[in-house]
């Protein structure tokens, strides 16, 4: 199973159209939740998100994305708890 990239940082860049979060379209949002999506296209989208984001966005979304896969919650949920 591949986690979901979704950082719960959820709100779209109006310029770009990609969640300033995760990096992906509301287009493949909806495609990660469809039961026929494969992990192939999951892998490929994580790399194309990757592409996407730079400097402290992307290295923002490599830990917390780390963070979740590890833990099973993603930093900004964690944070949330805590306070």
């Amino acid at each position: 199973m591949i986690i979901s990239p979704c950082i719960s940082i959820c709100k779209t860049d109006p310029t770009t159209g990609y969640c300033y979060g995760c990096g992906r379209t509301i287009e493949e949002k909806k495609n990660w939740k469809l039961p026929e999506t494969t992990d192939q296209w999951k892998k490929d989208n994580i790399i194309e998100i990757k592409k996407r984001l730079k400097g402290w966005q992307l290295e923002s979304f490599e830990e917390s994305y780390t963070y979740k896969v590890n833990h099973g919650i993603s930093l900004f949920k964690k944070n949330l708890k805590n306070e």
